[in-house]
């Protein structure tokens, strides 16, 4: 029963479950990005580029056989394409949240008193303790 206790402590951590809500958010942005790649900006850049989609593009090392069900041997290229670009985006936006982020903690950090001067360490009292005890001596 002990070790069943210290997993549900350990699961129960605060740091846990924002890693979980992160990861769960994380996959439905990347599902988001992935949309917004293949359905809007690849189809503008097909067209500006005229009427290439990239998602097909690749490099045949074997042709296959269709007759035989035998898929080609290639390099998707086109796919690594849309796959950086997909990246780029979700890097912007974490940098964009990040930035967001820093700049609420510099206010905090503007908005927050200075603090108070520092008395005396409890050395330099008790040295005037003993010093003052020494001339009244």
């Amino acid at each position: 029963m002990g070790m069943i206790k210290e997993f549900k402590e350990f699961a129960m951590r605060g740091s846990v479950v924002d890693l979980a809500v992160g990861v769960i958010i994380g996959a439905a942005f990347g599902k988001i990005v992935t949309s917004l790649v293949d359905d809007m900006i690849m189809p503008i850049v097909g067209f500006i580029t005229g009427g290439i989609d990239f998602s097909y593009m690749k490099y045949v090392i074997k042709e296959g056989d269709p007759a035989n069900d035998v898929p080609d041997v290639a390099i998707m290229y086109g796919n690594f394409i849309n796959v950086v670009v997909q990246f780029l985006i979700v890097a912007f936006v974490i940098f964009l949240v990040i930035k967001g982020i820093n700049s609420l903690q510099r206010k905090n950090k503007a908005e927050e008193p200075a603090p108070a001067p520092a008395g005396p360490t409890q050395e330099e009292l008790l040295a005037e303790i003993r010093d003052l005890l020494k001339r009244q001596a």
